[in-house]
C-alpha cells in the first residue's frame, strides 16, 4: 500500500476507526508535525474533535534522525536503552539533548495551542494519531504523557508501521490501529509517494479549521 500523503494516509485510516464516529466520548490527538494531517483527516471523517500532544524526538548525537527517546508534555521521558547502549551515549548527552528538546517542546506547544485551554481528556476515548511508527519511541512517549490526565482510553492510530513496534505498543495503549504493516518498514516515508516535511504554518491552519466538529452527535451506549 502507498499512499499518495498524510491527507490520503488520514482518510485511509479512518475507515479503519468508524466505530468512532460521531462518538461523543471520543477526541482525536494528532502527533506534530507529521501527525496533523493525518489526524484531521481523521477528525473530519469521524466528526470528532481535533487537537495536538506534542512530544519531541531525542536523537543520538551526530545521530540526530536516530532516536534514542522521546519526551513528551508533562515531564516524561522514554529511552531506548538498547541504543543507548549500542551508541555509547554519555548521561551528560542524554540530559544535554533532553533540555534542548524541552524548550522546543514548549515553543511547539504556544504555537500550536497559543492561548486555549489544557487539554481535557479524563474520561475521554483518545485516538492518538502519527503519521507512522518506526521505533515507536515517540508515540510511547505520548501515551505515557497522556495517561497522567487519566483518560478513559487511549487508541493509537497510524497509517503504517513495523510490526514489532505495534505489537510493543499494544502493552502501553488499549489498541493499536495501523492501517498497513509491511513485512519490512524500513522507513516510514518509502510508503508516501509525498513525505514533505509539514511546517508550523500547516499545523496551525488545519487546527483553525473546526467545520468537522459541528456536524450531528450520537449519544454513546452504556
Amino acid at each position: 500500500m502507498m499512499f499518495q500523503d498524510r491527507h490520503d494516509a488520514g482518510r485511509q485510516l479512518a475507515l479503519k476507526l468508524g466505530h468512532y464516529e460521531n462518538d461523543t466520548d471520543a477526541m482525536v490527538l494528532a502527533l506534530p508535525r507529521g501527525g496533523v494531517p493525518v489526524g484531521y483527516e481523521v477528525a473530519r471523517a469521524l466528526q470528532l474533535p481535533l487537537d495536538v500532544f506534542v512530544v519531541r524526538k531525542l536523537g543520538v548525537p551526530g545521530y540526530e534522525e536516530l532516536a534514542m527517546g522521546a519526551i513528551g508534555s508533562g515531564g516524561v521521558r522514554v529511552l531506548n536503552e538498547e541504543i543507548v547502549c549500542e551508541m555509547r551515549v554519555s548521561a551528560e548527552a542524554i540530559a544535554s539533548a533532553t533540555l534542548a528538546e524541552s524548550r522546543e517542546l514548549k515553543r511547539r506547544e504556544q504555537t500550536y495551542r497559543g492561548n486555549r485551554p489544557p487539554l481535557v481528556v479524563r474520561g475521554k476515548t483518545v485516538i492518538l494519531v502519527d503519521d507512522g511508527l518506526a521505533t515507536g519511541s515517540t508515540m510511547r512517549a505520548a501515551v505515557l504523557s497522556l495517561r497522567r490526565l487519566a483518560p478513559g482510553a487511549v487508541i493509537v492510530a497510524v497509517p503504517v508501521g513495523a510490526m514489532e513496534t505495534c505489537n510493543a505498543l499494544r502493552t502501553d495503549a488499549d489498541e493499536v490501529v495501523c492501517a498497513f504493516i509491511p513485512r519490512e518498514l524500513r522507513a516510514v516515508g518509502m510508503w508516501y509517494v509525498n513525505f514533505d516535511q509539514t511546517t508550523d504554518e500547516e499545523v496551525q491552519y488545519l487546527l483553525k479549521d473546526r467545520r468537522f466538529v459541528s456536524g450531528p452527535r450520537k449519544e454513546t451506549k452504556t
